[in-house]
């Protein structure tokens, strides 16, 4: 039942007002399904490539990308933040990773490993993936931040 106002806009009733706030809701989440990316981290310090009194601390890590969304999409380019613990900062973009740019279909996994060099014994690192869905909708994986430590410097 909808009732109108002076002005003859509608007048939604609270029921109804809930109903939309809730159909809403269910639209956002359905996309967000959608267009769902996890990625997971590991790290290992490399000792036989680093150089303590050279301050170059390297690290290898693995990558697992998996496409937990209902629609295939594809890693288009990526964007890395490397922070060492001495407050040095760079910044890596580049198209795909490891030379390749993986199409995931719903279910699908990828898996890959890299690696980076810090000049103190632990830093971070944090990013994003830009991806393509195979219906043309362009969107932003976030990658939390993880941590770079020689073993036994933290905890």
């Amino acid at each position: 039942m909808f009732a109108y106002n002076i002005s003859g806009r509608l007048n939604f009733t609270r029921q109804q007002r809930q109903f939309k706030k809730w159909y809403v809701t269910i639209l956002i989440m359905d996309e967000e399904k959608k267009y769902d990316i996890d990625v997971s981290v590991r790290t290992a310090y490399l000792p036989e490539q680093s150089d303590e009194d050279a301050d170059r601390h390297v690290f290898a890590y693995t990558i697992t990308i998996s496409n937990t969304g209902t629609v295939a999409s594809q890693l288009i380019s990526r964007h890395w933040i490397i922070t060492s613990g001495d407050g040095n900062v760079h910044e890596v973009r580049g198209l795909g990773v490891v030379g390749e740019q993986p199409l995931l279909k719903p279910g699908d996994s990828f898996e890959y490993t890299s690696g980076t060099a810090i000049s103190s014994l632990a830093g971070s690192m944090k990013g994003s993936y830009q991806m393509v869905a195979e219906d043309g909708f362009h969107f932003t994986v976030d990658i939390p931040e993880f941590i770079l430590s020689v073993p036994r410097v933290l905890h």
